[in-house]
């Protein structure tokens, strides 16, 4: 393994790192769709920075698609006040005119400067590691290692300061300002945090790697664990495999690093919206099979006490009629038989289903909870 292929895997994890932890506030939120006009609307900063200092290296770049990131949230909540359209609708409004003025300006204005379109959608990790940082003639490694880095800090230390405000607002703006705590200055100090670890990974990885570092690694999280602190913790690690496994998956494949890195951020979440034990599509649809099973076991052993000592008992409960009593199938009926008999709920004698004592205290049970509807006129 070469060293760029170290440093590219290096800076793939501490972007997925530093990406993952605000966008488990957003969500948290349900506002995941910000971070995607955010990552696309800074393009309008970094061109008009440019247009001022005409330098691709300027601080002032960073500084002014930071800036842009905040007023595209301060046009979102605007918008979203007047509560003539929803939050995701103002989105929707805001981001694309946003990114369409910067992609006109740049094809107008500066057609010969290296902003072209493909890069800042898709970005290239692989250049990563040649754009080096000389600190007193020194190479310290990547710059784009340094600054996510010192990102990743950042985002550390202010979910730790932050930690209760976040999760507070998040969960219960009204209960917050309730509180003493102001949700518009904590919204705008997490949606700066987004907008700096959106800068910060555009020129690396490009604005769609940052929307699904932002939410594939968080919505992978909550769907393992209803705990705040573990679904951060979480989101970083599974925002981290994501990147290194879609990096030798490039590698292997000869495709686009970016593109790969996206792409296992959402099998990632994939597998767990199938596969994870109670949560999951495929442990939903077996606890809903063996509710309705459980349910028709119950439903024939009402049937059954019903019958139970009365003359029309030698036909309602004979095990081959159930078809016609209970419109069943043959197979529903010799499934719901079999899982009555062992579950001890029933006797059999010859055709004839009888109860057992367990079998009519579950059936007055049922009958006692079961509580019809009625509508009142």
């Amino acid at each position: 393994m070469s060293s760029s292929q170290i440093e590219i895997q290096l800076i793939a994890i501490v972007v997925a790192a530093a990406c993952a932890l605000p966008g488990v506030f957003l969500v948290l939120r349900r506002v995941a769709l910000l971070s995607d006009a955010i990552s696309h609307s800074i393009l309008l900063g970094i061109v008009l920075a440019f247009f001022i200092v005409e330098d691709l290296a300027s601080p002032l770049l960073i500084v002014a698609a930071a800036l842009t990131g905040v007023f595209t949230v301060f046009l979102v909540e605007m918008i979203n006040r007047t509560r003539l359209v929803k939050e995701d609708a103002a989105i929707g409004l805001v981001f694309p005119v946003l990114f369409s003025i910067g992609v006109i300006l740049i094809s107008r204005y500066a057609g010969n400067v290296h902003l072209d379109i493909d890069s800042v959608l898709l970005g290239e990790i692989a250049f990563a590691p040649f754009n080096r940082m000389v600190i007193a003639g020194m190479d310290v490694g990547p710059k784009a290692l340094w600054v996510m880095g010192g990102i990743l800090i950042i985002n550390i230390v202010l979910i730790i300061l932050f930690f209760k405000e976040f999760k507070l607002v998040s969960f219960d703006s009204g209960l917050a300002a309730a509180l003493g705590f102001s949700p518009t200055v904590i919204t705008y100090l997490l949606m700066t945090q987004v907008s700096i670890t959106a800068v910060g990974a555009f020129d690396a990885v490009g604005s769609i790697l940052v929307v699904a570092l932002m939410i594939a690694p968080p919505a992978t999280a909550y769907i393992l664990t209803d705990n705040m602190t573990r679904m951060i913790i979480y989101s970083a690690l599974i925002g981290a495999v994501g990147a290194v496994s879609g990096y030798w998956i490039a590698h292997w494949l000869d495709v686009s690093i970016a593109g790969s890195m996206a792409g296992m951020s959402g099998v990632l979440f994939g597998l767990a919206f199938l596969l994870v034990p109670k949560r999951g599509l495929l442990a939903q649809m077996m606890r809903r099979r063996k509710q309705k099973r459980e349910f028709k076991v119950v439903m024939l052993l009402i049937h059954l006490y019903n019958h139970e000592g009365l003359p029309e008992a030698k036909c309602e409960c004979r095990k081959d009629h159930l078809t016609d009593h209970l419109s069943w199938s043959e197979e529903e009926s010799r499934q719901v038989v079999e899982m009555t008999l062992r579950s001890g709920y029933a006797s059999i004698d010859g055709e004839l289903l009888l109860l057992t004592d367990r079998g009519r205290s579950t059936a007055k049970e049922a009958i006692i909870n079961w509580t019809p509807r009625t509508q009142t006129t």
